[in-house]
């Protein structure tokens, strides 16, 4: 995988549970929950496939003290992952949740409701060691913002962050990061670009609303994608109308196409043309399924024809140059042997797993020589 050349705006390091959020951390990727959520069974269900997808942060929607109660037994059943609470209006549900385990409140504190609730809210979140996310949205700003711009602007946006930023620098709290998102790929570019000159905190990147699952996720990939070349954002959420695992999956994608994190195989696929020696539609879509679970980081390049697949080939981890009866195949860089090109997907198959399992022999055994220069060191 190439170094990505994005210098990352530096902003304040907060902790969303176990994860940090901002600094030197690696920017993140979160999803929300989209079942009911007093229904645990099937809540903790869906945060579970989300952890398999490789999300760091799930996020949960509390609209009554019933969800709060159904809140804290989610927690208890998936404590490997941060939860973060979404509250609005009702700041009894922020204290409620906050003593049953969240590690995070999303929050507008201008609509929390008079100063003494926010403090309220703020005090226990100081209390219990909790961050806090101010999320702000052009499609619910408030109604004098809303009159004094006529429409949502960037400056709107900005505006509306800032005056819940000012409420929580009054209190003297800083453990928070902000959202300002728009269903609209150019009012987000303007409003994060303009947040992000005013203050140091993380920013929470999305848009808002995307829409269905191809057009959502080639919106939020030019929005996001935009920002991200920019240096700006700490962890991102891609809002689809489709499940929440395949958002994180979404994430993960734009962030591999920088060159800024990687989970799993970053695939290099030839689009297909009548050169090809094999099926390349098929073939991909049989090893993207089979590998999907696969956490390791790895280039697999798999190329139907010659033509371009020698170049290709020479820049993966894996790569196979398409040819019949029989394949090429390059590791790191060399030639390596040739595999049939009529099983060419449980070929591909068995060297990815192959590599995955020298890789974590291999941190199994640095695991261990640490643990013992550990023990050596302390003269135990």
């Amino acid at each position: 995988m190439i170094e990505s050349p994005i210098k990352r705006r530096l902003t304040r390091k907060i902790r969303v549970g176990r994860v940090f959020v901002g600094g030197d951390a690696p920017i993140t990727v979160q999803t929300m929950t989209n079942t009911d959520t007093c229904d645990v069974a099937a809540t903790v269900a869906q945060i579970e496939r989300c952890v398999n997808a490789g999300a760091d942060i799930v996020r949960v929607s509390v609209p009554s003290m019933d969800a709060a109660e159904a809140f804290g037994k989610i927690r208890l059943l998936v404590p490997e992952v941060p939860l973060v609470a979404d509250i609005h209006f009702d700041h009894r549900i922020a204290l409620a949740v906050a003593e049953n385990g969240a590690d995070c409140l999303r929050i507008n504190p201008g609509n929390i409701g008079a100063e003494h609730k926010i403090r309220e809210v703020v005090d226990c979140a100081r209390d219990k060691g909790l961050s806090i996310r101010i999320g702000v949205n052009a499609g619910s700003l408030e109604k004098d913002i809303q009159t004094k711009y006529g429409e949502p602007t960037g400056q709107a946006l900005l505006e509306s962050a800032m005056r819940h930023v000012d409420i929580l620098d009054r209190l003297n709290f800083h453990e928070f990061k902000v959202s300002v998102k728009a269903s609209n790929v150019f009012l987000t570019l303007d409003a994060y670009r303009l947040l992000s000159a005013q203050i140091d905190n993380p920013l929470h990147l999305g848009v808002t609303e995307a829409g269905v699952f191809r057009s959502g996720t080639v919106k939020s990939a030019i929005a996001l994608g935009g920002l991200l070349l920019d240096g700006i954002g700490d962890t991102l959420r891609i809002s689809l109308a489709a499940e929440p695992e395949e958002e994180v999956k979404v994430g993960f994608d734009i962030l591999k196409s920088l060159g800024i994190r990687s989970n799993g195989i970053n695939f290099i696929a030839c689009p297909s043309c009548s050169r090809q020696e094999f099926d390349v539609i098929r073939v991909m879509n049989e090893l993207e399924s089979r590998l999907e679970g696969v956490r390791v980081p790895m280039d697999v390049s798999v190329i139907g024809c010659k033509v371009n697949g020698p170049g290709e080939a020479k820049e993966a981890d894996i790569g196979v140059v398409g040819a019949s009866p029989n394949s090429l195949v390059y590791r790191h860089g060399e030639k390596s042997h040739l595999i049939p090109t009529a099983s060419l997907v449980d070929e591909v198959e068995k060297m990815v797993r192959e590599r995955v399992r020298q890789h974590e022999a291999d941190a199994a055994a640095k695991k261990a020589d640490d643990e013992a220069r550990g023990v050596f060191a302390r003269g135990e």
